[in-house]
């Protein structure tokens, strides 16, 4: 049987410590803050984080290094026969593109996953991978599955302030002050590749229902399992902990007897929507891993 290997990066949500724990690598993501490179959860904390965020610091984001990716492939090869790693979604970000490059010079060792997910529904593809390992399967097989079901999920965010995204030029000036003297909250959804626009929101109440509503829809007509008795349940939110914890009983009672799993959203993911952010996401369980 193959030893494989299970590879990430810190947009999945996952810490070092935790990575630790489940067996897996998780590659921090670097930033560039006033012209200083620092690594998530390394070196640059969620608290610290926000503290230069708020301070307007400039804060910019980058792939993983390709050393570093490099390295710590020939590292894990010289204890298992392959890997199989999962980048962040290749609609958001170009470290998949420039995995699949790098993982062209391994001979088929090392298997990288393009299955668009980020934060808690790339997560659960790291641990549907470890799982999957532990079945027996190899590193193709592992990669085909996942990508076979990279539609199967979603994510909605409610955005507190159009501020960073017009930083990051992801909306017009002009529409982001327009947005603000409206005070909108934008509903914003990940279905697929792209982080496109949902909804406009007056409130943060009307927000959180838009969501909820948005998500039983999906579960009822996209997934054709209003129950979710095959589909796992998310949340993040981006560093106000009580609205989040506010909101995850909310989804609660809307989606009764389910576990939900809640993380911060990554520094990546942050670092472009700003803190006061709430999200809810789904992903489909895998069949091959159903009892």
């Amino acid at each position: 049987m193959s030893k494989i290997a299970v590879v990430s990066d810190s947009n999945s949500g996952i810490t070092q410590s935790q990575a630790k724990e489940l067996g897996v690598t998780i590659l921090p993501m670097p930033f560039f803050v006033d012209d200083k490179t620092l690594y998530e959860d390394i070196d640059l904390t969620q608290q610290e984080f926000y503290q230069m965020l708020t301070q307007k610091a400039d804060i910019s984001t980058s792939m993983p290094l390709v050393g570093n990716v490099t390295d710590t492939w020939d590292e894990l090869l010289k204890e298992y026969d392959g890997i199989v790693h999962i980048p962040m979604s290749s609609g958001l970000s170009g470290s998949c593109e420039t995995a699949i490059m790098l993982a062209q010079d391994y001979d088929g060792k090392v298997q990288i996953v393009n299955n668009q997910r980020i934060s808690v529904t790339q997560r659960q593809s790291v641990l549907d991978a470890l799982a999957l390992t532990k079945q027996g399967r190899d590193a193709a097989e592992i990669k085909e599955i996942l990508e076979r079901d990279k539609l199967e999920s979603s994510i909605y965010i409610m955005v507190d302030t159009l501020y960073y995204l017009k930083k990051g030029g992801r909306i017009t000036p002009a529409a982001a002050a327009l947005g603000t003297i409206l005070k909108l909250k934008p509903v914003l959804q990940i279905q697929g590749e792209k982080l496109d626009a949902f909804a406009k929101a007056r409130t943060v109440k009307q927000a959180k229902s838009i969501m909820i509503e948005a998500m039983k829809s999906d579960f009822a007509n996209r997934f054709h399992d209003p129950d979710g008795a095959h589909m796992h349940l998310e949340m993040a939110y981006t560093y106000d902990f009580e609205a989040a914890e506010a909101f995850k009983k909310e989804v609660e009672a809307a989606f009764p007897g389910m576990d939900i799993h809640m993380d911060p959203l990554s520094l990546s993911v942050s670092c472009h929507i700003g803190p006061g952010a709430l999200a809810v996401a789904c992903s489909r369980k895998l069949p091959e891993l159903e009892a």
